[in-house]
C-alpha cells in the first residue's frame, strides 16, 4: 500500500513541505512526497540540538571569518540553510519555480527595517537558485514584499493569521506584478497551529468557557475561510499552511489546491505511521453555532473577519507575537552559542 503522504498527492492537489529539518529528515521527507521545504530564524539552534557535530562545526568556521556576533550568526543561518538546499535543488531543476524551494529567513531584530529584509532577500538569491525569502506580513515586511516583487524575487509571506492580512498582501502582489510586468513566486501562508496555540492561551488566562471541540477548529476555520477567498478573488500564487501542532492541521486541509508544511518528527512521520484515510476536508464548512461561539473570543473575530486588522495592528496582533517570540528566542540561542564558543 503507498504512504500516506504519496497517496495524497495521487488523489489531490495538495503538497507536503517539510519545516526545518535536519539533513537526514530532509531525505526522509523527499522519498516520502515532499515538494519544498522551509526553515525560520530558530532553524540554526535547532541544528545545534538536533545535529551538534556539523552545527557546531559551522559555528567554530564562521566565528573564525567574523568577529561581529550578528553578522555570525547571519552567515550561521545561510550556511545551514544552504545544505538543504543543495538537497532540494535537483527537484527545482526538474520543475523550476514550481518545486524545490528552501525558504530562508533572518535575524527578527531586523523585522522592522524593510531595508535590512530586502537586502538579506537579495543576498539570499546568491546562496541558491532555490533559495525563496520567507518575509512576515506586517507593515515594515509588506514594504519590502511591494519592493522586492518588482525585482522578480520569490517570496513566502509568513505569519499571516488573519483575513485581512491575507487580503492585504495579495492584493498588494497584484498591484506591483500588473505594475512591474513582474510574477515571481509567490506563496501566501496561514499559520494554523500557532493561532490555535494562542486561542487556548487566552482562553485559559481570561477563563473563557468555551468547549475544547468548538476551540479544535478555530485555525483551520479561518484557514479554509483564507483559501475560500484566495480562490474565489483569482489571487495569484499558491497559499501554504504552517506552524502545525497537531495532525488536523495537515488532514483537515486535505483537497485543498494549496501546499503545507510540517514538521518531520511528531507530525510528517505521524501520519506516515498512522496512514489515516485521504479525505478531502477543506470544503467542510463550519456549523453557525461553533463560529458564533468562537467569536466569543475578540482575536478570533479579527482573524476571521475581513476587515478585522488594520496594516498597522498586523505585527503587535496577538498570535503574530506569539510566532515572533518563538524565532526571538531561537535566535538569542543561537547569539549565545557563538559567545560561548569564542570563549574556548
Amino acid at each position: 500500500m503507498e504512504e500516506y503522504f504519496h497517496r495524497v498527492t495521487r488523489q489531490t492537489p495538495t503538497r507536503l513541505w517539510i519545516n526545518n529539518p535536519t539533513l537526514e529528515e530532509a531525505d526522509k521527507a523527499i522519498a516520502a512526497g515532499a515538494i519544498s521545504c522551509t526553515t525560520n530564524p530558530t532553524y540554526s539552534y535547532k541544528q545545534i540540538l538536533r545535529e551538534p557535530n556539523y552545527a557546531l562545526g559551522a559555528v567554530d568556521e564562521v566565528i573564525r571569518e567574523t568577529e561581529d556576533d550578528n553578522e555570525a550568526a547571519d552567515l550561521i543561518q545561510e550556511k545551514l540553510a544552504k545544505r538543504i538546499m543543495d538537497r532540494f535543488l535537483p527537484l527545482y531543476e526538474r520543475n523550476p519555480g514550481k518545486q524545490g524551494f528552501v525558504s530562508i529567513q533572518g535575524s527578527p531584530y531586523g523585522d522592522d527595517d524593510p531595508n535590512r529584509i530586502i537586502e538579506e532577500s537579495l543576498r539570499y538569491r546568491e546562496l541558491s537558485r532555490n533559495a525563496i525569502a520567507k518575509i512576515p506580513a506586517t507593515k515594515a515586511g509588506l514594504e519590502a514584499i511591494e519592493v522586492l516583487i518588482a525585482e522578480d524575487v520569490p517570496i513566502i509571506a509568513t505569519e499571516v493569521m488573519a483575513i485581512s492580512q491575507a487580503i492585504y498582501t495579495c492584493e498588494l502582489y497584484q498591484q506591483v506584478s500588473e505594475e512591474s510586468g513582474n510574477h515571481p513566486p509567490f506563496y501566501l501562508t496561514h499559520i494554523t497551529g500557532i493561532f490555535d496555540e494562542h486561542l487556548k492561551n487566552v482562553v485559559d488566562r481570561e477563563g473563557i468557557d468555551i468547549p475544547p471541540d468548538v476551540l479544535w477548529q478555530a485555525g483551520c476555520i479561518v484557514a479554509r475561510k483564507q483559501y475560500r477567498i484566495f480562490k474565489e478573488r483569482g489571487y495569484y500564487g499558491i497559499m501554504l499552511g504552517g506552524g502545525a501542532r497537531g495532525l488536523q492541521h495537515f488532514t483537515e486541509m486535505v483537497g485543498a489546491d494549496m501546499h503545507i508544511t510540517i514538521n518531520w518528527k511528531g507530525t510528517a512521520d505521524k501520519l506516515i505511521e498512522t496512514n489515516p484515510p485521504v479525505v478531502c476536508r477543506i470544503d467542510t464548512p463550519a456549523p453557525r453555532h461553533v463560529i458564533n461561539e468562537l467569536e466569543e473570543i475578540p482575536d478570533f473575530r479579527k482573524a476571521y473577519l475581513e476587515d478585522g486588522l488594520t496594516i498597522e495592528e498586523f505585527k503587535g496582533y496577538g498570535p503574530v507575537d506569539l510566532f515572533r517570540s518563538s524565532f526571538l528566542k531561537g535566535w538569542d540561542s543561537l547569539l549565545e552559542t557563538i559567545r560561548q564558543r569564542r570563549e574556548f
